[in-house]
């Protein structure tokens, strides 16, 4: 079975929920004409991302009777979609969120986890924190999400991994920063660790960052899809716009497994237990 995935890299517009939901429709046309089954939005696609006092402005609940959903559920009908939003609960809290939709409903909704409070990053100060790490069913596989952050955690990616997940998105709104030979040095580490985590846990990892700046940050793009072996397989440009195809062979996650059952080896129960010892200890 094969799958073709469109990363979209978009240059939102700061808390412009509609200019950014038909920019988002536009890529979805783009995205069927090309022939792709799937396309993956970066994090807080609809509202960009310095948000701080207007999120609960932009803030919304993702079901049909939410116009700006409304539009993206019907288009789900044709094509999966993986979208970021500021999801508003029943109790008026705020999450960073990303929403799989796939005909006409609303499969998974992750809430990031880790909401960064240091360096340039102020997130914990607007935002909820989400609670969970789980995969889901699609009809290309299981998969689990990740937001920007909560991938630079280990044991993010590693619970999914243990909960069936053999495709992985991640998305991002990541801002350049570090200078290197070649790249921005936060370029090559977030490159560094989707490469590590394909290889690591032998699944497909997807990831999508937006473009742009904003507030004096410039995000720089730069999407990327590691396979199972840890091998590039499509790489979006830096700081344009665009979207960019990749065709992913999923055939391959049983043939590199074959060859390397790091899974089938894995004594989840002995970390389970050692992790509960060192949470016995306090440390």
């Amino acid at each position: 079975m094969k799958l073709t995935l469109a990363l979209a890299q978009l240059n939102t517009r700061l808390g412009e929920v509609d200019s950014n939901l038909e920019k988002h429709l536009a890529f979805v046309r783009e995205a069927r004409q090309a022939g792709a089954e799937l396309i993956l939005f970066p994090e807080l696609s609809l509202t960009g991302y310095v948000l701080q006092d207007i999120a609960s402005a932009v803030a919304r609940r993702p079901s049909a009777g939410d116009p700006v959903f409304k539009s993206l559920l019907e288009a789900s009908r044709e094509i999966d979609m993986v979208v970021g939003f500021v999801e508003e609960d029943r109790r008026y809290r705020n999450y960073i969120a990303a929403a799989y939709l796939s005909g006409g409903e609303v499969l998974h909704i992750h809430r990031k986890v880790y909401l960064p409070t240091y360096g340039i990053f102020d997130e914990k100060r607007y935002f909820a924190a989400g609670d969970s790490f789980r995969a889901f069913e699609t009809r290309f596989g299981r998969v689990g999400m990740l937001i920007c952050e909560d991938f630079w955690h280990a044991s993010s990616p590693y619970c999914l991994w243990m909960d069936g997940a053999d495709l992985m998105f991640f998305t991002s709104a990541s801002p350049g920063r570090g200078i290197t030979d070649e790249i921005l040095g936060s370029a090559k580490w977030v490159e560094t660790v989707n490469q590590t985590y394909a290889g690591l846990f032998t699944t497909f990892v997807a990831h999508t960052n937006k473009v742009g700046f904003e507030d004096g940050l410039n995000f720089f793009g730069g999407s990327t899809v590691f396979d199972p072996d840890g091998r590039l397989v499509s790489q979006a440009p830096y700081n344009d716009e665009g979207l960019t195809l990749a065709e992913l062979d999923l055939s391959q996650i049983r043939r590199t497994r074959a060859r390397l059952p790091v899974l089938r080896d894995e004594r989840l129960d002995l970390t389970v237990k050692e992790l509960s010892r060192v949470l016995g200890k306090g440390v």
